[in-house]
């Protein structure tokens, strides 16, 4: 084998791994290819040069062309487990609540889950969000203002995050591109992070809903701690480290039939 095709090879390996999990650090790229730091920054400034992926500080993400294919189709997948993580959820939150809900497909489908809920107050910085509730006449929605992403309908940014801290809220509903091990939670975007903390400053209660590929996820911006949680609705029982964490916090476990 030439080196042009093993290098095309990796190449083509580092944009399926990131399009199948997300933001890679250059460590985890260089461990898994088996070759050194200098050659995965050599192939991520080529593949970024290229359209194919992203470049951030340490590591590589979608290119935006495939970030917005990556939603629609987020939006399908895990679908099942997502819906029955709503409707735990739903089962959770009483008439006339006051709600915080952020960006993420899961959260979407908390918002489907609503639909039959009465007299709720919404405060949403998800057009989705917002669009699936405004079915609902005995729903009230306040839509945060801010930096509209086109991919997926976010509204993100300080002036978003300014709109939630005008409020108290009974209820977060959150979700996260990633739980590691030490109970950390993370996402992607710095704009999105600034809007879920301020959520879970301004809740008195934050319901986290999160399916089981959320696991040990890699992202790159930390939101907070599994410690601010009240409680995580998922599919699947988390990892042993995680568990721990929960029950040494107190958090509450709901996991979907």
């Amino acid at each position: 084998m030439s080196d042009k095709q093993s290098n095309e090879e990796r190449q083509g390996g580092i944009v399926e791994l990131v399009a199948k999990q997300g933001f890679q650090t250059i460590e985890a790229l260089a461990q898994h290819f088996g070759v050194t730091v200098q050659t995965i920054r050599r192939d991520v400034n080529m593949l970024a040069s290229e359209g194919r992926l992203s470049r951030y500080r340490g590591g590589a993400g979608l290119a935006s062309s495939i970030e917005n294919m990556e939603y629609e189709r987020r939006q399908v997948i895990n679908l099942a487990p997502k819906q029955r993580i709503a409707a735990m959820v739903a089962q959770d939150v009483p008439d006339g609540a006051s709600l915080f809900i952020n960006i993420g497909t899961t959260t979407e489908q908390a918002a489907r889950a609503l639909l039959s809920h009465k007299n709720l107050r919404v405060i949403t910085n998800n057009i989705n969000v917002a669009k699936i509730l405004s079915e609902n006449a005995n729903c009230s929605i306040v839509m945060a203002g801010g930096k509209v992403r086109n991919r997926d309908g976010a509204v993100t940014g300080p002036l978003a995050a300014q709109m939630f801290e005008q409020f108290r809220a009974d209820i977060g509903i959150i979700g996260v591109s990633g739980i590691d091990k030490d109970g950390g939670l993370f996402d992607y975007d710095l704009d999105e992070v600034m809007c879920t903390q301020a959520i879970i400053r301004h809740s008195r209660r934050v319901f986290l809903v999160a399916d089981h590929s959320k696991f040990g996820r890699p992202a790159l911006v930390k939101v907070g701690n599994l410690s601010q949680i009240s409680a995580l609705y998922t599919d699947a029982p988390p990892p042993d480290t995680i568990s721990a964490l929960l029950a040494e916090a107190g958090t509450t476990l709901e996991i979907s039939d």
